[in-house]
């Protein structure tokens, strides 16, 4: 009935092509929801800790420091999450995405 801090959870996302052609280099792109954080182990997640400019795995993120240096991006930096979709889905063809995470 309520999530607490530090509840799993498990976000599903449902797609589907509407269009009228198979899609070719697309990808999801999802906000994540505030006071959550993203489990980022999973392979097939990209993540972005700059409201999506950026895209890559955790090791691959760095974010500026206030004193003018850089440091590496923790899952609390997340702000979306992207997944890229197989070449050549057909119209109609539907399915479903999910990732981990945990309440703040």
């Amino acid at each position: 009935n309520r999530v607490a801090p530090g509840d799993q959870l498990i976000v599903m996302v449902h797609w589907r092509n509407q269009g009228g052609e198979p899609l070719r280099d697309y990808a999801l792109v999802r906000p994540l929801p505030k006071g959550v954080e993203l489990d980022p182990s999973d392979p097939a997640l990209q993540v972005s800790v700059d409201g999506g400019v950026r895209w890559g795995r955790m090791a691959q993120l760095w974010l500026p420091t206030p004193l003018g240096g850089v440091r590496r991006a923790v899952p609390a930096d997340i702000t979306h999450v992207r997944w890229t979709l197989p070449d050549g889905v057909p119209p109609g063809q539907a399915g479903r995405l999910s990732y981990r995470a945990t309440i703040r």
